[in-house]
């Protein structure tokens, strides 16, 4: 048995009661840290995420200095596909870029099942050191076949993912067979993450948003539910999140999470009626609201907490990754909020 399966972070995502609503924000360990900026030094993130003393202290940073309730693994969604050597690198400022984008069934060779004890040990180097230290649980995660195709396709972040679509309207049969491709190399990836001893799992459908709910149900449903299909089984909490997903969340959500991540674009509340009273949530503060006055942010986390009514399935987050600018201070003040606000789960039960 895990002994911190009774911390609030795991409690919350069985919706069972807990002391306080717990919080993480997603890109915590990063540059909006002056510490990180001190030990990170120059060179590609990837070639950080290799070393595994550094990665465990940057993932530990943020849970010393914010007392989150959880921490998430330094590293990145692309990784899997650096190590198997499509040619995937992290320029800074831009994002992943990749040398020869995947364009024809030919790419397909390219794409060898992942072995991470060989591929990507340090990543489970960097857990098993974490493990043995952490008070909190520990998320691993992984990219989403959807979005980690947008990569490998467009060669580069994208605003529009036109060659992705068009691939995917013009060729189903390849596009199945490159997302087949994907599904075997994230299980792998999560799967080695839980056996090395995270607690969690997060899938980021980051760029799901970018497609209608019928392209969403056809060309992208089908192979997230064979991730969460295969996670699940091994009885651990998983979340899924995305971007600008609004239009796809009861679709997204019926991919077999326990919990569904939610951007800050839906309230709360709206999204859980949309979901179901059971429905257990993360989210969804506006990272960039972290920029305004003290008391703007303290009101716009009081509402997100007062939309959720003491629900025992809520965990705190932003709506996306914290920003780079972000004051650190500001989000020191956003946890102690969060854990001081008054959870009635008892009252709640019993009305």
């Amino acid at each position: 048995m895990n002994p911190l399966s009774d911390s609030p972070f795991l409690a919350a995502c069985r919706a069972e009661p807990h002391e306080h609503t717990p919080v993480w924000f997603m890109r915590q360990a990063g540059r909006s840290l002056p510490e990180y900026r001190k030990i990170r030094g120059d060179g590609s993130i990837l070639d950080a995420i290799k070393n595994a003393d550094l990665s465990t202290e940057i993932t530990l940073q943020p849970v010393h200095r914010y007392n989150t309730d959880a921490a998430i693994l330094y590293s990145d969604i692309v990784v899997p596909l650096h190590a198997l050597g499509f040619g995937v690198e992290i320029h800074p400022g831009i994002g992943p870029v990749v040398e020869n984008p995947f364009s024809s069934a030919d790419d397909l060779k390219r794409l060898r099942p992942l072995q991470p004890e060989d591929d990507t040990p340090y990543v489970l180097e960097t857990i098993q050191q974490l493990v043995k230290v952490l008070n909190v649980p520990l998320i691993g995660f992984a990219g989403a076949p959807f979005t980690l195709a947008s990569y490998l396709i467009e060669g580069a972040p994208s605003r529009t993912y036109a060659r992705t679509k068009t691939l995917m309207l013009e060729d189903p049969a390849l596009w199945d067979a490159l997302m087949d491709r994907l599904v075997e190399i994230v299980i792998s990836s999560l799967h080695s993450q839980i056996a090395s001893g995270v607690s969690a799992i997060q899938l980021f459908d980051s760029w799901a948003g970018a497609l209608s709910p019928a392209v969403y149900e056809r060309f992208v449903l089908p192979h997230s539910k064979k991730i969460f299909s295969a996670i699940n089984a091994l009885n651990i909490p998983t979340i899924h999140f995305g971007v600008g997903t609004g239009e796809i969340l009861e679709l997204m959500a019926s991919a077999g999470s326990s919990v569904m991540g939610i951007d800050w674009r839906t309230p709360l509340d709206i999204a859980r009626m949309r979901l179901g009273p059971e429905a257990i949530l993360q989210g969804n503060l506006d990272p960039a609201i972290c920029f305004a006055s003290e008391e703007v942010v303290a009101n716009e986390v009081a509402d997100i907490l007062g939309r959720n009514k003491s629900h025992p399935g809520h965990i705190f987050n932003l709506g996306h990754g914290v920003l780079p600018e972000t004051n650190p201070e500001v989000l020191e003040k956003v946890v102690e909020q969060v854990h001081s606000y008054p959870l009635n789960m008892a009252e709640r039960n019993g009305s």
